[in-house]
């Protein structure tokens, strides 16, 4: 079993019109067995500015602190928010400087840039960006997300459509992997307002 396995997780970030979703589950699991119901795996940047990270959950935990050190330094000297095209950047390239070494993290990237434009980006644990426009996704559960995504997916979504599809996208997902489910975590994020929902999903 790979390292990336071994907690189990499922993450996607989808874009609508002028808003974002991300989500994710909630298990957390060592292998086979089931050890929390409630495991946060999307952290807050900035109020428009989310990233979501699957892998193990240890290295996901460390990365996201090192993220907040770094964006807060950031903050101090040049006064404003990281854009989340730069945020990307620096990401891919703290996750590059550790390649000998790595985070057995995936990360997902999601935010409203200038103009509320959304940015989702994924990369791999060595930093490598996968930039798109409208979904992406990464976790154990990416093979059946990337199917129920490409069939529910549709462009320029309101946000409450978003939320329905994305929703919708990652219970069916979650179903067919052993390894992650229990419920799930989604944040709807609009230029005016940020919706922070749990799903309940299948307990087994």
């Amino acid at each position: 079993m790979s390292i990336f396995e071994y907690n189990g997780s499922a993450l996607v970030a989808m874009v609508g019109k002028n808003c974002f979703a991300i989500a994710s589950d909630r298990r957390l699991g060592v292998n086979l067995q089931t050890v929390a119901t409630d495991f946060q795996r999307i952290f807050k940047i900035h109020d428009k500015l989310y990233i979501g990270l699957s892998g193990l959950a240890t290295d996901a935990q460390t990365m996201y602190q090192r993220l907040v050190f770094r964006h807060k330094l950031y903050q101090l000297r040049e006064e404003r928010d990281m854009k989340p095209q730069t945020f990307a950047s620096l990401v891919s390239a703290l996750l590059y400087e550790k390649r000998f070494g790595p985070y057995f993290c995936q990360p997902v990237i999601a935010g409203l840039g200038d103009d509320d434009v959304p940015f989702i980006c994924t990369m791999d644990c060595l930093g490598a960006k996968e930039l798109a426009k409208d979904f992406v996704v990464s976790g154990t559960a990416s093979e059946s997300l990337y199917g129920a995504c490409e069939s529910m997916y549709k462009p320029n979504m309101e946000p409450e459509e978003l939320f329905e599809t994305i929703s919708q996208a990652l219970l069916s997902s979650v179903d067919r992997d052993c390894l992650s489910g229990w419920g799930g975590h989604v944040l709807l994020v609009t230029p005016t307002e940020v919706q922070e929902r749990t799903l309940k999903g299948r307990m087994d």
